[in-house]
């Protein structure tokens, strides 16, 4: 339990930072929801991948096996994330909805494979 906490803490900074990006390129650069949404989960996975190396699973091993594990898995939720929220957006949802509905969905995805894949 206290693992699932600090993950969802560290994710609470790099969701910031997703969430950030996002709404400066949609508002600001009039990108696609879906678009601007990769780009801050790409940004934030950065975030993510440090704070959950060091402070949620203490991670000693290999720094260029579990960045890269935590890119591909980062990928993988950033691309799922884009499709739950280009779907949402076609459907009529407001993007930061869309975007909340993709982060919960996502978060538990990528908790479970990080704990037993990346940060064993």
């Amino acid at each position: 339990m206290r693992q699932l906490l600090r993950y969802a803490g560290v994710g609470a900074a790099a969701t910031l930072v997703h969430y950030l990006l996002l709404i400066a390129c949609v508002e600001l650069a009039h990108w696609k929801a879906w678009m601007a949404s990769g780009y801050g989960a790409a940004m934030g996975a950065q975030v993510a991948y440090l704070g959950n190396r060091w402070f949620t699973f203490a991670h000693r091993g290999s720094l260029s096996t579990s960045w890269l594990r935590f890119q591909i898995l980062a990928l993988t939720g950033a691309v799922l994330g884009m499709g739950i929220v280009a779907l949402a957006v076609h459907l009529h949802l407001y993007y930061l909805l869309a975007q909340m509905l993709a982060t919960v969905l996502v978060m538990g995805f990528t908790f479970t494979l990080n704990r037993w894949w990346t940060f064993r």
